[in-house]
């Protein structure tokens, strides 16, 4: 009798908290970030690109270009002129089942048709509670189905944010709610996980796009298996450095027409 063997079950999680400022996570009550902290890499300096705005922002991260290649420069989307593979299509191709769970409709262009398998979207990104929404629906969907990449965005900080302003007490209290979420999502997830949280943009009073460092310094956070623990990254991050990291961490090539690399630093096992 041939005994067989199950792999463990090992997602790749993308969470996306829209407009947090690394300095919100050090001013709020904010455990679950700070504990990311102590058991994974991270940097408080990575970059975002210009305009510092959701969809040019989600674009370059997908795709690994800045806006002046895919040509994405507010949050319509449009059709680039020399298409490129992004995450999702090189995913898909090699063989990779992957969902997005969302609250903000423009999301829907990030990869092309059929790219994934489970696609889930409600438009709650203006409610206090619209991301324990995006939580429950991302943790069930992920328990159950199992997805080898899974992009999880929470949107009600950056809604705060323009509607109090960053940095004020109604943003600081949004973002400890996405954090107590963020908790929640970490819990239920194997330990065989590799999870990336970072932001897409920061922002200044109840805006945000300017070349300035309140709207372009980002929380950057990865932890998993095959990443450093307590490790500050040294090295420069941008948006364009984390398709290139998520893919590595799938296994699966990086295309030639990607601008970012792989953050190695953050890496205990190539």
């Amino acid at each position: 009798m041939t005994e067989t063997t199950t792999e463990p079950y090992s997602p790749v999680v993308f969470v996306m908290i829209d407009g947090l400022r690394p300095d919100a996570i050090t001013t709020a009550d904010c455990p679950t970030l700070q504990d990311l902290r102590r058991r994974g890499a991270w940097t408080f300096a990575a970059r975002s690109v210009m305009p510092s705005i959701t969809l040019p922002c989600h674009m370059s991260i997908f795709h690994s270009v800045p806006p002046t290649r895919h040509g994405v420069t507010t949050n319509i989307w449009q059709p680039m002129a020399r298409p490129l593979p992004g995450l999702l299509d090189q995913a898909k191709v090699h063989g990779k089942r992957c969902s997005a769970i969302h609250n903000w409709e423009p999301l829907r262009d990030l990869g092309r048709p059929e790219t994934l398998e489970f696609s889930w979207y409600r438009n709650t990104s203006a409610t206090h509670e619209g991301d324990d929404e995006v939580t429950d629906v991302a943790i069930a969907h992920i328990l159950a189905d199992k997805p080898d990449f899974a992009f999880v965005y929470l949107g009600t900080v950056d809604t705060a944010g323009h509607y109090y302003g960053w940095m004020s007490e109604g943003y600081l209290r949004q973002a400890e709610r996405d954090d107590r979420n963020l908790g929640r999502l970490l819990a239920a997830l194997p330990a065989t996980a590799h999870v990336l949280v970072h932001a897409d943009h920061g922002g200044h009073e109840r805006n945000h796009g300017l070349d300035i460092p309140e709207d372009m310094t980002i929380p950057w956070l990865l932890v998993g298996p095959r990443v450093r623990q307590g490790c500050e990254i040294q090295q420069p991050v941008s948006l364009l450095d984390t398709a290139p990291t998520l893919a590595r961490l799938l296994g699966i090539p990086i295309p030639r027409e990607w601008e970012g690399r792989c953050v190695e630093e953050a890496l205990s096992e190539l």
